[in-house]
């Protein structure tokens, strides 16, 4: 679709910057795929790994493309992940078979990290969907499921690692209760 120059520099801007983000959260599972221990952790990182650089390539495509022709050109952007609320049944699911995490401090200090990115760059994609001309909304919607949906994948982890009476920020007991 082709836009006002004013909006084409505004969405050019805000693919600049999603860059920055994809590559910086991709970069965080590169980086716990090489510290981790635990095979499911090593698969979850590495999964959500090759899923950012999808969306960098993804990314480095359309904005040559903007840059080239001035327009904004949104294709499919694809997720290997189902939908956040079918990630959260599979995990409430799969539950009860959670093995213990052999090296939790490394664990958590990973997941953590990947936690807050994905929290970062979600965010991030909810701004530009609220915040740009109509073509970049269209443009960068479909960011916020997959996205939230890593967020969920990485949480859920992260409560399973913790293992401290929490599950998706839900307590599950209560010490205090009488």
């Amino acid at each position: 679709m082709m836009a006002n120059p004013i909006t084409i520099t505004l969405i050019e801007q805000a693919m600049v910057k999603a860059l920055t983000y994809e590559n910086q959260v991709r970069d965080v599972y590169r980086e716990a795929c090489g510290l981790t221990k635990d095979p499911i952790g090593l698969k979850i990182f590495g999964v959500l790994a090759e899923e950012e650089q999808s969306h960098v390539d993804y990314l480095e495509a359309k904005l040559e493309a903007l840059r080239s022709s001035g327009e904004v050109v949104a294709g499919e952007l694809r997720t290997a992940l189902p939908s956040p609320e079918v990630i959260r049944a599979g995990i409430a699911a799969l539950r009860s078979e959670l093995t213990p995490v052999a090296d939790r401090e490394t664990e958590q200090s990973l997941l953590l990290k990947a936690v807050s990115m994905e929290k970062e760059t979600s965010d991030f994609y909810h701004a530009m969907v609220r915040e740009l001309p109509p073509e970049g909304q269209a443009f960068f919607r479909p960011f916020l499921a997959i996205e939230d949906g890593h967020v969920v994948i990485v949480q859920a982890e992260l409560d399973s690692v913790t293992g401290l009476g929490f599950w998706f920020d839900y307590q599950e007991f209560d010490l205090e209760a009488g």
